[in-house]
């Protein structure tokens, strides 16, 4: 057996035991209701959600399951945080358990919608409500819909961020063997991504941000690429912030992407890393071409009007995959915060030094050896290097 073969072996091995989810298990609701005191609690969050997931039937406590469905489905759940959670992670129940409220997230209610009509209304109020912000979360490969809701509630509350959360979940088989599987699910969703975008856009939304992770970042760029086909790539100057995080993309096919897409007027960001395992046997898998999320020249990538945040050198939370540090390392959580809660119509292309470097500080702690973040825009480029403890 080559190296290159027991490499490769490793990392599926990896992604096996951990995936991009990490969870072998998908259910969502408890089987029984867990009360518990509200002084146990640090907030509920409703998540809003448009998914192109079937309805599970044979498993109702996953609530949406792997399937595809050929139209769009609309739920909310309402989702608590433990009084003793901590940034970056995801307390969660073991394997089918029931979560306890009193140190897991746990989903507590579903409503679903009946059309998109009804759901249109009710995240139009909340948005209304709320402040006139949204942000959509894109998830990535081998996610089951609890994975993307428990994800982006953890991002809403980590980042406080000031506005309605809403996820786009599409089909993934949230199983390590479905790679292809998923990539063809992504590939359905683009129309149906499109019009959840172009649905917010008509509320009273006045910024429509976006993170999106690994393979959610390909629908992602095509659903975008779309909206430029149609002359509406802003969403009539509603779309905010674009951030890509660990792009499951072939760097060749962004490029494509980007060139029809145009150069963003809005701050535009990538979220890479070198170490990204995940990441590597994704680029083996697609015949040894590099991936946006672990390619080295981000020059290369920022001639495209595009800021890229290279992460190499801070630590992830995911087992060794390094596949989610920009949720799951609570630095780069805060300093992902910090930008989302200022309004993209406001934010500066230019990274603040300052903002940066006490950031940068917090990082080499976090590490806790000589740490950098390498932050590449289309003008410049800026290197934090701190000390750790």
């Amino acid at each position: 057996m080559t190296v290159r073969v027991k490499i490769v072996l490793g990392l599926a091995l990896a992604l096996a035991v951990t995936g991009c989810a990490g969870q072998s298990a998908h259910d969502l609701l408890n089987r029984k209701a867990v009360t518990v005191p509200a002084t146990d609690i640090a907030a509920k969050h409703e998540i809003f959600v448009a998914t192109t997931r079937q309805q599970a039937t044979k498993d109702p406590r996953q609530v949406f399951d792997g399937d595809r469905s050929l139209t769009t489905s609309y739920a909310r759940v309402d989702v608590t945080v433990p009084k003793l959670h901590q940034v970056g992670a995801i307390e969660r129940a073991k394997g089918s358990a029931d979560s306890n409220p009193a140190t897991q997230f746990t989903a507590t209610d579903v409503v679903h919608y009946g059309d998109a009509s009804q759901f249109a209304k009710a995240v139009g109020a909340d948005i209304s409500m709320r402040g006139s912000r949204a942000l959509v979360f894109v998830h990535g490969f081998n996610n089951g819909f609890d994975d993307g809701v428990y994800r982006l509630t953890q991002i809403a509350h980590d980042t406080n961020y000031p506005g309605t959360p809403v996820l786009f979940s599409w089909a993934s088989s949230a199983k390590t063997t479905g790679y292809i599987y998923d990539k063809d699910s992504s590939t359905a969703a683009r129309d149906d991504l499109e019009a959840t975008l172009r649905m917010l856009a008509k509320s009273r939304a006045k910024s429509i941000d976006i993170i999106a992770h690994s393979m959610g970042t390909w629908l992602t760029m095509e659903a975008l690429r779309q909206l430029a086909i149609t002359g509406d790539r802003d969403l009539n100057g509603k779309l905010g912030y674009v951030i890509l995080a660990s792009p499951d993309i072939d760097v060749d096919v962004f490029k494509k992407q980007m060139i029809r897409y145009g150069k963003p007027d809005k701050p535009f960001a990538i979220l890479l890393s070198g170490d990204d395992r995940a990441l590597k046997l994704s680029s083996f898998i697609s015949g040894d071409k590099p991936r946006v999320g672990d390619y080295g020249n981000a020059a290369d990538l920022a001639n495209y009007g595009v800021t890229v945040v290279d992460l190499t050198q801070a630590k992830g939370g995911d087992g060794g995959l390094n596949h989610a540090k920009f949720a799951d390392n609570p630095i780069l959580v805060q300093l992902l915060g910090n930008r989302l809660r200022t309004p993209a119509g406001l934010a500066s292309d230019e990274p603040d030094p300052t903002q940066l470097n006490n950031i940068g500080q917090g990082l080499g702690k976090a590490v806790g050896s000589v740490a950098e973040v390498v932050i590449t825009t289309p003008f410049k480029v800026l290197t934090i290097a701190t000390g750790g403890e």
